[in-house]
């Protein structure tokens, strides 16, 4: 059997794969960084998430390791991956969402990255099947 996949397919399925193996080193940085200083985020006053700041920090270093073994599964074709790579940008959008109070600009710019990345792998849908 012929494989009828569009170069543009791939070409967004290599974007995503990137993307999230950028998105899972920015978590991880994040997320030592708040391990190690504690002081490195302000911790707001009344906030709805109250998570200490180290907590937070092991949160986004779990996560970015779980985005990273996504990626790289992506980037190596496996097809459970973009299904996988969509759930991983769409917790990475709420982690990054619930830690606003402490870095906005940062959480905002990874929020972006995880709707691109879920724009890349739902855009063509059986397209970039095996």
């Amino acid at each position: 059997m012929q494989e009828n996949r569009s170069g543009a397919a791939v070409g967004y399925i290599m974007f995503a794969s990137f993307i999230l193996i950028m998105i899972g080193i920015f978590h991880a940085i994040d997320g030592l960084a708040a391990i190690i200083n504690n002081n490195f985020y302000v911790p707001v006053g009344d906030y709805v998430f109250k998570f200490d700041v180290t907590a937070w920090g092991w949160i986004h270093l779990i996560g970015g390791i779980i985005i990273l073994i996504a990626g790289f599964s992506l980037y190596g074709g496996a097809i459970w991956a973009r299904t996988v790579g969509v759930i991983v940008a769409l917790i990475s959008a709420i982690a990054s969402f619930a830690s606003v109070p402490f870095y906005p600009v940062w959480s905002i710019i990874v929020i972006a990255l995880d709707v691109a990345v879920i724009w890349a792998l739902t855009l063509h849908g059986r397209d970039a099947a095996a």
